[in-house]
C-alpha cells in the first residue's frame, strides 16, 4: 500500500501507545505525514515528550514529513484547533489519527475512497472509523450518515474544517433558530446539547470537539460513520490522565471494511442508528450505570483518552 492521502497524527507523551499506531500508519505508507505534538505540561513530562516524538524519525519510506511541535503545552482546545489549522494550511484533505486509536488496515483505504467520493458535497463533513454498536446491524451499506462526530479515527477536508468554530460564537443566534431542534431527536436530548454548547460557547469546557459537532449542526452537515468498527481506543487505564477507568468503550473489538464498499443510494441520516447512539452514550441509564455514562460523552467528544495527543 502507498496512501495518497495525507494522514495527520496527534501525539503527545505516551511512546508505548503512538509506537503501535505508527506502526499501522507505516504500514499504509503515507505519502505525506504531518504531525501535531503539544508541550510537556510540567518539567517531568518532557523526557516523555521527547521520547513520543522520536518516533516519527523512525519513517523509512518515501514520505514528505512536516511537525508541528509545541514548545510549551497550549492545552487541549488550542493545540488541537490550531494543529488541524495547520494541516488544513497546507493539504486539501486528511485522515487523522490520534496517539491511542489503534485502526484495522482497512480504515485507510476505506477513508481514502470515501473522501474522493464526497468531495464536492457540502452536506457530508467527516468520515468516522468508529462504530459503537457491537455486532447489531443496521443497515446493509458499508457505511451510513449521522449526526455525530465520533473522532477516535476520522477524515475530513479544507472545506469542511474551514466552518469550524472552536468557541461556538454563533450559538446564541443558532440556539433561537426555529430549526434547531431538527438535529436532535427528542427534548432531553435536546436540553442536554443546549447545556452542554452553552458551557461550551462560555468556555467552561476545555474541549475543541464541540466546536467541532456544532459546526455540523450549524451547517446542516452530516459525518459518515462505518458499519463495522475500525478502530479501538487503546489509552484507556494505567498512565493515562482522564480514562484511568476502563470502560466498555476501551479496546473494541476492530472488524475489517469489506470491499467494494457498499454505497447508500441517498445523503440522509440514519436516526434510528442515531437514537442508539444517544441512548448507549448518552441517555440517562439505570441506577450504577451513572457514573460511567457521564464520563463518556466528555471522553468521546473531548477525545480526552489515555494519551491521546495532547488530551492527557
Amino acid at each position: 500500500m502507498s496512501l495518497d492521502t495525507p494522514v495527520a497524527f496527534i501525539i503527545f507523551k505516551r511512546p508505548d501507545v503512538t509506537a503501535a499506531v505508527f506502526q499501522r500508519i507505516a504500514a499504509a505508507r503515507p505519502k505525506r505525514l504531518l504531525v501535531i505534538a503539544d508541550g510537556p505540561r510540567r518539567p517531568e513530562e518532557a523526557a516523555a515528550c521527547q521520547q513520543t516524538r522520536a518516533i516519527i524519525d523512525k519513517v523509512d519510506w518515501p514520505c514528505d514529513v512536516a511537525t508541528n511541535y509545541a514548545d510549551a503545552n497550549m492545552g487541549l482546545r488550542r493545540r488541537i484547533s490550531s494543529g488541524l489549522s495547520w494541516v488544513f494550511e497546507q493539504v486539501e484533505d486528511a485522515i487523522i489519527m490520534e496517539d491511542d486509536c489503534l485502526c484495522d488496515p482497512s480504515f485507510f483505504p476505506y477513508c481514502e475512497e470515501l473522501l474522493a467520493r464526497y468531495r464536492e458535497e457540502p452536506r457530508v463533513m467527516m468520515i468516522s472509523g468508529n462504530y459503537f454498536h457491537g455486532n447489531r446491524r443496521l443497515t446493509d451499506d458499508s457505511y451510513y450518515f449521522s449526526r455525530y462526530t465520533h473522532i477516535w479515527g476520522w477524515a475530513t477536508w479544507r472545506r469542511a474544517w474551514a466552518h469550524y468554530d472552536p468557541m461556538l460564537t454563533t450559538w446564541p443566534e443558532y440556539r433561537d433558530r426555529p430549526d434547531w431542534p431538527d438535529d436532535t431527536v427528542s427534548d432531553i436530548e435536546r436540553g442536554y446539547w443546549r447545556h452542554t454548547f452553552d458551557r461550551a460557547h462560555a468556555g467552561e469546557i476545555d474541549a475543541w470537539s464541540y466546536g467541532w459537532q456544532y459546526a455540523l449542526w450549524e451547517q446542516k452537515a452530516y459525518s459518515i460513520l462505518p458499519a463495522v468498527n475500525l478502530i479501538s481506543n487503546v489509552g484507556f487505564g494505567e498512565g493515562a490522565t482522564h480514562t484511568r477507568t476502563v470502560t466498555d468503550l476501551a479496546n473494541v473489538a476492530r472488524g475489517q471494511m469489506p470491499f467494494p464498499l457498499r454505497h447508500p443510494t441517498e445523503v440522509r441520516r440514519l436516526d434510528a442508528a442515531d437514537s442508539l447512539t444517544y441512548a448507549r452514550v448518552f441517555g440517562p441509564k439505570p441506577p450504577g450505570f451513572m457514573q460511567r455514562v457521564r464520563g463518556k460523552l466528555g471522553r468521546i467528544y473531548r477525545g480526552v483518552a489515555g494519551g491521546s495527543g495532547p488530551h492527557a
